[in-house]
């Protein structure tokens, strides 16, 4: 009985071993294997990170989640793919609760009046093999303009945990809160805003 013991869980110890290989191929950074088709935003691991100079002393990083949105990707044109993307301001959080109450607040995002930040592509231009400029326009506190963002694939496959097609991408940009007219105590707290964005999408029927 021993001996059978142990021969079933080498068998099954070679099994795993066997799988492992096959499950670490199937998603994979090569721009060549993205499937085109359209695509809904996964929340769970989409996040809008944003850093902002505190008095010149420190940089302090927040993000807002819950994001939701469709991406159209032409893998054969990537110039034709579509995005839009929308994120509650509710959802914003940073290491402190009393500063998530004041971001939320009137003198700054004003969440409650402006509930969601929206962003509509209008051009991509491919810069490498899985790279590119995404250039839209970004609805933030009622105000609407031009940002530009580079773009990176991370991945793309199938998700091992439900099964799903998805594609990842990582993105950074900039952005100055005044033109949105969020400027409160500026100039002590800096104008300037960094965008680092991780974005995942699952592919639709």
């Amino acid at each position: 009985m021993l001996k059978l013991l142990l021969a079933a869980a080498l068998v099954s110890a070679l099994s795993l071993a066997a799988a492992a290989p096959a499950a670490a191929q199937a998603v994979t950074a090569d721009p060549t294997a993205v499937k085109s088709g359209t695509y809904k935003v996964e929340p769970a691991h989409t996040q809008v990170g944003f850093t902002i100079s505190h008095l010149g002393i420190t940089n302090f990083s927040g993000l807002l989640h819950e994001a939701t949105g469709s991406l159209t990707l032409n893998a054969a044109d990537p110039a034709a793919s579509k995005l839009k993307v929308s994120v509650p301001v509710a959802s914003l959080m940073t290491t402190s609760a009393t500063l998530d109450g004041m971001l939320k607040s009137v003198n700054w995002f004003d969440a409650a009046a402006f509930p969601n930040a929206t962003f509509v592509s209008t051009k991509l231009t491919r810069t490498g093999p899985n790279a590119a400029t995404i250039e839209g326009d970004l609805t933030l506190h009622g105000v609407t303009k031009p940002i530009k963002l580079d773009a990176r694939l991370v991945g793309s496959g199938i998700n091992v945990v439900n099964k799903a097609y998805s594609v990842g991408f990582s993105a950074t940009g900039a952005i100055k809160r005044s033109d949105f007219g969020i400027k409160a105590l500026l100039p002590a707290l800096a104008d300037d805003v960094t965008l680092n964005i991780q974005a995942a999408f699952e592919a639709q029927p």
